[in-house]
């Protein structure tokens, strides 16, 4: 029974516990999340880490009034349930539930919309000069991971807090380390003493003393030299004080009593902004997930169906295995994802050439490009929702030079439950607009290995694979590697009343599509792009200047996608044709099944069939 948590309707509820019964609630809270995310699947291990802290915060700080910023929303489960959402927290990630991410449309207490790392405190120095300029009253706090903090982004907006002359409060959440019970207490001693306001004061005031007189200025200089020494030796302090940041910690993240005193000092210090280090273990509570943290750091949902075919993922890995295993000039650069790139095993087969650079998007793209210069060949595997975040990289750095470099686009279109943070929706038109980028989207397992041996291999050009998320189709996959001919479409089905156009996932449906056609008495033609740039117009047109009728078909946005792109290339030419296009209106994605969301924006086989048939029959 969840005796305590069943008195909880709003933070403020929490101010009335005693200090005994928070132990107990920490623990029903962790239950909550734990009985929930087997069910609905999500994000375990990291907001099993984050339930003290959370309890913590919420104590301390007022929210909504003080802004809690959370990054990235991995970590926010317990908020959620601590501030009004329990009842629908079984809801989390389904179909027309809530988001299993921060969503400021779905509750006051969240501040910022966290589905991308390392954004937290850029938004917090934003937060606080804003309530500097208002003349308003309340704190701004970030809790960033250790993992988010590796991000450029954190450091450009520490690099700006100290000139912003505003304070803030940063937690750096850190489940990455643990620290031995000798190191812990003396830490844990000298933080207390590195923050007492007496020690701030105190060294003000010898400041003062001391520089009266040229004795004084050397003796204090050198005083300063040792202090400095000893802080650099035995914690790593001396970067954040030289951002403008005091800092506290390390402190024991599963403590709440000393979890509290640190917000608290933090939050009464007005002198500058401070950040707190807090020491997590990932997946506490649950022994499973502190075991394996990275196993656990997505759940899927109770019921799940085994697959029956490996995983566009899984192919990638294989594919870069067997090309990894001939030629020792071919790396592979992730940018904090191996285990999403399905690239841990490989990654002990080969230490030194699979790279995790950290969550740094645009740094792994540069770096792929000055390995490039050098002969070798990189291949950049990442989501297509990070992908974005590297956009300028990709144009400047890449494209501009013409480095031959593949770009693995894992989770390319509807990925689902993440919902429309990470929908990979809009990387068929951002892409083809670059010159010299060759963007390819294979329909089964075995276009992706091939093009990958392509793109490695044949292409003297930048090249970006983009492949859905998900079981592939259980396509037979030919070991050896097969060069396909780049911007070459293929014909699949030939009729005389449709042209239909699809790309990537999408052309299986059109196929299932065309039968159902078939059974009315039409006949379509379908033809495989494989490439949304170059884009094979001849082949296009030669089968629009017989069927008048066009239909194309993209799990993208249509704003400059695939198909305006292709009908914006036909009208050019002397072709009369009615035409539609089927993808993603102008709105973002919400998070449900893939199927569902699929079949609402008419993207499967039904949708297919009835704009096809649709469009004929006008």
């Amino acid at each position: 029974m969840a005796d305590l948590l069943d008195k909880i309707n709003d933070p403020k509820d929490l101010k009335r516990l005693s200090e005994k019964d928070l132990p107990k609630l920490a623990e029903e809270i962790r239950h909550e999340i734990i009985e929930t995310v087997n069910q609905t699947g999500g994000h375990l291990a990291s907001s099993l880490g984050a339930v003290d802290l959370t309890i913590a915060l919420h104590r301390v700080f007022n929210a909504p009034k003080d802004k809690i910023i959370w990054d990235v929303g991995h970590q926010a489960y317990a908020h959620k349930i601590l501030t009004g959402r329990r009842e629908a927290f079984h809801s989390q990630r389904q179909y027309k539930g809530i988001s299993g991410f921060p969503n400021r449309d779905e509750s006051v207490y969240d501040s910022f919309v966290a589905g991308h790392a390392s954004t937290s405190i850029s938004a917090a120095v934003g937060m606080a000069v804003a309530r500097d300029m208002n003349k308003d009253d309340y704190n701004v706090i970030a809790v960033i991971g250790d993992g988010s903090i590796t991000g450029g982004m954190a450091y450009e907006a520490l690099n700006n807090v100290l000139s912003s002359d505003t304070k803030i409060i940063v937690i750096l959440n850190d489940n990455g380390m643990s620290i031995s019970p000798t190191t812990g207490v003396f830490s844990k001693l000298l933080g207390k003493v590195r923050f007492d306001y007496h020690y701030y004061k105190g060294a003000e005031q010898g400041k003062k003393i001391f520089n009266s007189n040229k004795p004084g200025r050397a003796i204090w200089g050198w005083m300063r030299k040792v202090k400095r020494s000893v802080k650099s030796y035995v914690l790593p302090t001396t970067l954040w004080e030289n951002l403008g940041l005091a800092y506290l910690g390390p402190v024991n993240g599963h403590n709440i009593k000393e979890l509290e005193s640190a917000f608290k000092k933090a939050r009464d210090y007005d002198k500058k902004s401070v950040l707190i280090h807090v020491i997590t273990t990932k997946g506490k509570g649950y022994k499973p997930a502190e075991d394996d943290p990275s196993k656990y750091h997505g759940v899927s949902p109770a019921g799940s169906k085994p697959r029956t075919a490996p995983t566009y993922s899984q192919v990638f890995a294989d594919t870069m295995k067997d090309i990894m295993e001939k030629d020792d000039k071919v790396v592979v650069i992730t940018p904090a994802m191996p285990d999403g790139n399905c690239l841990t095993e490989l990654q002990k087969e080969f230490p030194k050439r699979i790279m995790d650079v950290g969550i740094c998007e645009q740094h792994a793209v540069t770096f792929a490009a000055g390995l490039a210069t050098e002969g070798i060949r990189p291949v950049v595997a990442i989501y297509s929702t990070f992908l974005q975040r590297s956009f300028d990289q990709i144009i400047h750095d890449v494209a501009l030079q013409n480095l031959p470099i593949t770009f693995a686009v894992d989770r390319g279109g509807i990925v689902g439950d993440d919902g429309k943070t990470h929908q990979g929706i809009f990387d068929l038109s951002y892409l083809p607009l670059i010159p010299n980028l060759n963007v390819a989207a294979p329909r089964d397992e075995n276009m992706l290995r091939q093009l990958l041996y392509t793109s490695v291999y044949k292409s003297n050009h930048p090249m970006a694979i983009r492949y859905p998320r998900g079981s592939a189709i259980g396509a037979e996959i030919i070991k050896d590697f097969i060069p396909i001919e780049i911007g070459k479409a293929e014909v699949l089905r030939t009729g005389k009343d449709i042209t239909i156009v699809p790309i990537g996932f999408c052309v299986n449906e059109a196929l299932e599509a065309a039968k159902m056609l078939a059974e009315k008495g039409y006949e379509a033609t379908v033809i495989d792009p494989v490439f949304a740039s170059p884009i094979d117009i001849d082949k296009i047109s030669a089968s629009v200047s017989n069927t008048k009728h066009l239909l194309t078909v993209e799990e993208n946005v249509l704003a400059s996608g695939f198909g305006a792109n292709v009908i914006e290339k036909l009208k050019n030419m002397d072709i009369e044709f009615k035409s539609h296009s089927l993808g993603i209106p102008d709105e973002f994605v919400e998070h449900g099944p893939q199927s569902i969301l699929r079949h609402n924006y008419g993207i499967d086989r039904d949708g297919i069939f009835a704009a096809a048939f649709e469009l004929i029959s006008k």
